[in-house]
């Protein structure tokens, strides 16, 4: 085979699970999604172009970059370093400099940095930012008294974090949230004994996996405001989204290992590990919005849905805790619904499922407005 045929195949690979693929547990299915989890979502529907190669140091290591064009994500830019077993990507919208002609590919014989359009990164030059963040969770009507199985964390302006605890847990007895409320625990704590200024969210993710010790597992998204823009790690199906101007700039892609079994940190090494998590860096600038939820968000609505109700809040002038409020009422009132497509039924349709209307879940939605410090 190739290297531009093995590339290819790759990229298809990894754009599976990306924007619209749904994730979770069909309701006739038994409910809850299993302790089990990978990546399933839709094949791009047109290819622009790719290139790729060893990377700097040799070895084991390589990389690609490419771009596709879909429904979702017209001009899509992938890029992926692959380190002996490990690996890191980033997707966003093509820069403009981007270029995918013969000439071009030959001379960017150089390993691409893991970063989504990074010409925007000029936008935070002299501009220390902030999050200001809100939540908003509404467990599942049946989980109600108990609490649910979500659990997330807000701190000091600078990073938030969400799980989603695998319900099936529930049917051997053991509480599913208590994982996920342990493991966003034990995150916060390690954040705060990293340098403020240089958080390093894999040793986060992983202080975090070896310090919960409850039986359960769960997915998990953490995100950091740095010099560098958004950091994020994620594991599973709970993600983020970046809007500007009334776009989405960024979405994290799922990862599940077939539908209903997301990817998911259990304590010990019987699951996944932390070292299956992707890892993004997205360059922001003053007025992004970041929106952060669990699977109950995302199965529910779809990004222009979410993007309609940030655009009309913060044109009103609400607090992101307002914003995360009315996102979290309007996922509730979809899945809710059984008249209408949503996100998680056309993944069960493309499962080969007969499934048509929302899903009702634990929600969890965090709003974090991208803000300069005054001077």
């Amino acid at each position: 085979m190739s290297l531009a045929v093995a590339l290819r195949r790759a990229a298809a690979r990894l754009l599976r699970g990306g924007a619209g693929a749904p994730r979770a547990a069909l309701p006739a299915l038994g409910g809850a999604r299993s302790p089990v989890r990978g990546l399933q979502g839709r094949e791009p529907t047109g290819f622009l172009g790719i290139w790729g190669g060893p990377a700097a140091g040799g070895g084991a290591s390589w990389w690609f970059r490419c771009a596709v064009s879909s429904v979702s994500r017209p001009g899509l830019l992938v890029e992926q370093l692959l380190v002996g077993g490990g690996r890191s990507f980033a997707t966003g919208a093509v820069p403009e400099e981007v270029s995918f002609s013969p000439a071009a590919r030959e001379a960017d014989g150089s390993q691409p940095e893991k970063s989504v359009g990074t010409s925007d990164k000029d936008m935070l030059a002299d501009r220390p930012l902030k999050l200001l963040s809100g939540s908003s969770y509404l467990p599942h009507p049946d989980k109600e008294e108990t609490g649910g199985e979500d659990a997330h964390f807000i701190w000091d302006e600078q990073a938030i974090g969400i799980a989603d605890g695998v319900g099936g847990w529930a049917d051997l007895g053991i509480d599913a949230g208590q994982y996920a409320r342990d493991i966003m625990s034990n995150a916060l704590t390690a954040i705060e004994e990293e340098p403020k200024d240089s958080i390093d969210l894999t040793r986060v993710l992983e202080k975090a996996h070896n310090g919960t010790t409850v039986k359960g597992s769960s997915t998990a998204c953490i995100i950091a405001l740095t010099d560098q823009g958004i950091q994020a790690i994620s594991i599973g199906d709970s993600g983020f989204l970046v809007i500007r101007d009334g776009c989405t700039l960024f979405k994290s892609p799922i990862q599940q290992h077939d539908f209903n079994t997301p990817y998911q940190l259990e304590s010990g090494n019987s699951s996944d590990l932390p070292s299956a998590a992707q890892v993004f860096k997205v360059p922001v600038a003053s007025g992004d919005v970041v929106v952060a939820g669990t699977d109950g968000l995302f199965d529910n609505l779809y990004n222009n849905d979410i993007t309609a109700v940030v655009v009309h809040a913060t044109r009103a002038g609400l607090e992101p805790q307002v914003t995360a409020q009315k996102i979290a009422a309007l996922a509730r009132q979809r899945a809710k619904e059984a008249d209408r497509q949503t996100p998680f039924s056309s993944a069960a349709q493309e499962a080969g499922h007969r499934y048509y209307g929302g899903k009702l879940d634990d929600i969890t939605v965090v709003v974090s407005y991208i803000t300069a410090f005054s001077t």
